[in-house]
């Protein structure tokens, strides 16, 4: 379908267009933005003193995929992170001999500057065991809580119908795992399950006195879906039994407003510290063609207000509306 040949709503017109699986970043008095391009063969970062300069901000090439062999197809879903004092960037690729073949990756930025200063490539995190990326891995985020650093990531398991699953493990830095993989979730209901079986796109708030994971479920399509897991703060996030999963999704498509398959989300804080939420969708649900290589999943802004100590998902809270 061409872009301009949908149904325009209040609520359709992107905060910032094709850009998929945005991520937001409210470092000190500046934000950042990242997201997949539509052409999957390259990373890029804005940055403004405002929310709002997000929009129109100048939008820098950091890196490259390379010519062949590994990280020279699919650049999915970077994830610009300040940890430590360094700023790192997750993100997934695979290679032009075996697209399907998609691991995680970590850029580290040689300097304090991360639009002007270099980058270089740091491999793929190092695991506290022989455990390697095994098979489609992707969708890697990195959180700290409660004076912990974590992982969690996506990865498909099984032999024959593949199901994508999100695993977690505590990291003794941004680039070394210190603890075992575990089995965080994995997609268990209908609505995790259309075309494909996948929980994936996991992103982290923290509330008072709760921590949650929000994740994207089914195909790329219109039932491209969000779920969420929380847990008590004080927890062991590494134990299964402390983690909770609502059994229906926050976040669906709304044809009323003109939004279709909502989900890969990031969290982030404005300029006067409320809570927001950059995602993807498209304004339409007619898709010609595999739906992963239709170009208009746009990026989007919410506000997360709170009830109960729960994060509340609604569009009526969208941002930028027309």
């Amino acid at each position: 379908m061409n872009s301009s040949n949908y149904v325009k709503t209040p609520w359709n017109t992107p905060f910032i267009p094709q850009r998929a699986d945005p991520f937001v970043l409210h470092e000190g008095k500046n934000f950042y933005f990242t997201a997949s391009v539509p052409a999957y063969d390259r990373i890029v970062l804005r940055r403004a003193d405002s929310l709002e300069g997000l929009k129109n901000a100048e939008e820098k090439e950091v890196w490259h995929k390379h010519a062949f062999g590994k990280m020279s197809w699919h650049i999915w879903a970077p994830e610009i992170h300040y940890l430590q004092g360094k700023w790192y960037i997750y993100f997934a690729a695979g290679e032009r001999m075996n697209i399907w073949k998609i691991r995680p990756w970590v850029l580290v930025c040689d300097g304090q500057d991360p639009l002007s200063d270099p980058w270089h490539e740091a491999g793929q995190i190092q695991n506290a065991d022989p455990f390697t990326f095994v098979d489609f891995s992707l969708d890697m985020t990195v959180f700290e809580t409660e004076g912990s650093l974590y992982c969690v990531w996506a990865e498909k398991v099984s032999t024959g119908k593949k199901i994508s699953n999100l695993y977690i493990a505590r990291m003794k830095d941004p680039l070394t795992f210190e603890t075992f993989q575990m089995l965080l979730t994995t997609p268990s209901y209908s609505w995790e399950r259309h075309g494909f079986w996948v929980n994936e796109g996991p992103a982290f708030l923290e509330g008072k006195d709760r921590v949650f994971l929000t994740f994207s479920a089914s195909d790329t399509g219109p039932a491209y879906c969000m779920g969420l897991l929380w847990a008590e703060k004080h927890a062991d996030l590494m134990d299964i039994s402390v983690w909770h999963k609502l059994n229906q999704p926050v976040l669906c498509t709304n044809a009323s407003k003109g939004l279709f398959g909502p989900g890969h989300n990031s969290f982030f804080t404005d300029e006067d510290g409320k809570c927001c939420m950059a995602y993807h969708a498209r304004p339409y649900d007619e898709i010609i063609g595999d739906p992963l290589y239709d170009p208009n999943r746009h990026c989007f802004v919410m506000d997360i207000p709170w009830k109960d100590g729960m994060p509340v998902f609604d569009f009526s809270n969208q941002r930028y509306q027309k």
